[in-house]
Parts: C-alpha cells; sequence; structure tokens
C-alpha cells in the first residue's frame, strides 16, 4: 500500500458520502468516503489523515499533458523498476515521498520507462482511502 500524510483542506457532504479534498505537500489530491464529519470527526478542515490507495490503482504516464479525468497527479523520478514476465513494480521519488505503481511490463516497454525519468502517478478518486 502507499500511504502518504495529508492535511484536510475541504469536505463535500452529500448524504452519506463525502468528497474530500487533501493537501499533500504541493499536491491536491480528493476522494470520495461513505462517512461524513459526524460520523467520522477526523473529516475537518486542517485535520491531519493518511491518504492510502493500493500500487496496483497507481497509472503512471509519462509527459505534461495529461489531459484526463484523473484529479489525482503525483509527479516523480523513477527510482527503481522490477520486472517480471507480466508485472513490473515501478517506484517513483516524489515531493511527498515514495509512490509505488504495479503495472505490465508491456506498458514499462511502451512508455520506455527507466530509472531517471520523469513520471506522473494518477490515482482515480474512488481508490484513495483516508485513516486518522
Amino acid at each position: 500500500m502507499n500511504t502518504l500524510k495529508g492535511i484536510v483542506d475541504s469536505v463535500t457532504v452529500k448524504k452519506s458520502l463525502s468528497l474530500v479534498k487533501i493537501k499533500v505537500g504541493p499536491f491536491n489530491m480528493t476522494t470520495i468516503v461513505i462517512d461524513t464529519p459526524e460520523s467520522s470527526p477526523y473529516l475537518k478542515h486542517g485535520n491531519p489523515v493518511s491518504v492510502i490507495f493500493k500500487e496496483t490503482e497507481v497509472i503512471i504516464g509519462r509527459g505534461n499533458n495529461h489531459q484526463i479525468s484523473l484529479q489525482n497527479k503525483l509527479n516523480g523520478t523513477i527510482i527503481s523498476i522490477e520486472s517480471g514476465d507480466l508485472l513490473s513494480k515501478v517506484s517513483l521519488e516524489t515531493e511527498v515521498g515514495k509512490i509505488v505503481s504495479v503495472i505490465t511490463t508491456n506498458a514499462v516497454e511502451q512508455l520506455k520507462l527507466e530509472i531517471g525519468v520523469e513520471v506522473t502517478a494518477m490515482v482515480k478518486t474512488n481508490e484513495v482511502m483516508l485513516s486518522e
């Protein structure tokens, strides 16, 4: 699991769902949780949280012009690649810490990923979990 430290920036509540915006260093991240500030008191502006997401949910993009619906984007540099026959584990160093992605080895080859290459790690809003 990838775990980053962040600060709750805002919470928008609609019934039992909350859209939470989190400041993670210089990056803004969002998540949708099945909680509200009433059921989970840590979901309040200014509170520290852990931002958690699986390695298999991290999409890697190369280049700077990713005009897609993914809002959680973290720029980083590849520090290691462990390639298997089908899957590869790509580790990045970002301004907020290490991020690990598991993608296909075919994707690593197609994107010409190698140590030192700058990439963008992206995670869908509904794949991000929060913890106190």
